[in-house]
């Protein structure tokens, strides 16, 4: 391809810039996740802190089973920071790799060079990356809305349990579960 043409250039550049697209695309899931990741470990940080107070505590008012969907919280919220870690790692990668595709097919225009297949390479590799992170995004969503399910049972079981029935909140009647199957 010669680059003294003008469409040749006008090829080239376009050819360059198609990456841009999935350098958008990464760079806002970085920016997602890297969010996700700060809410993980400020739960992580905050039920850490509420156990360790009522550790401490002498008189412990907390509820055994409080207790428990407490520490099984703790061990989601722990899984979910490394699944997020691990994504945004692959996510960082590929945005990386996405960059060095934008450049490698300007060098191998520039240079005339018959390595075309290292630029579709780098891209193949990067679109894996992305969509691996996607697989581990999806994977630590559905920890998150376990956990939500989870809060939501513990607290319609203590409203079972206390609230008096003549109370509007606690008569019976038909309400969808918080969880489907």
């Amino acid at each position: 391809m010669q680059i003294e043409t003008l469409s040749a250039t006008l090829s080239v550049l376009s050819a360059m810039v198609t990456p841009a697209v999935l350098i958008l695309g990464s760079s806002s899931l970085i920016l997602a996740t890297s969010n996700r990741l700060t809410r993980a470990v400020d739960r992580t940080r905050a039920i850490a802190e509420r156990v360790t107070e009522e550790a401490k505590d002498e008189e412990r008012t907390l509820l055994p089973e409080e207790r428990d969907l407490l520490l099984e919280q703790l061990g989601r919220t722990a899984r979910r920071a490394k699944l997020l870690t691990r994504a945004l790692t692959r996510l960082y990668m590929a945005l990386a790799i996405f960059i060095a595709t934008s450049v490698a097919i300007g060098v191998v225009a520039v240079t005339k060079v018959a390595y075309a297949w290292v630029a579709l390479g780098m891209g193949f590799i990067g679109a894996l990356l992305l969509f691996w992170s996607s697989v581990l995004l999806i994977m630590e969503s559905r920890i998150s809305l376990t956990a939500v399910y989870d809060e939501m049972e513990f607290v319609q079981r203590l409203r079972q349990r206390y609230s008096p029935p003549d109370n509007i909140v606690g008569r019976a009647r038909a309400r969808p579960r918080w969880r489907r199957g």
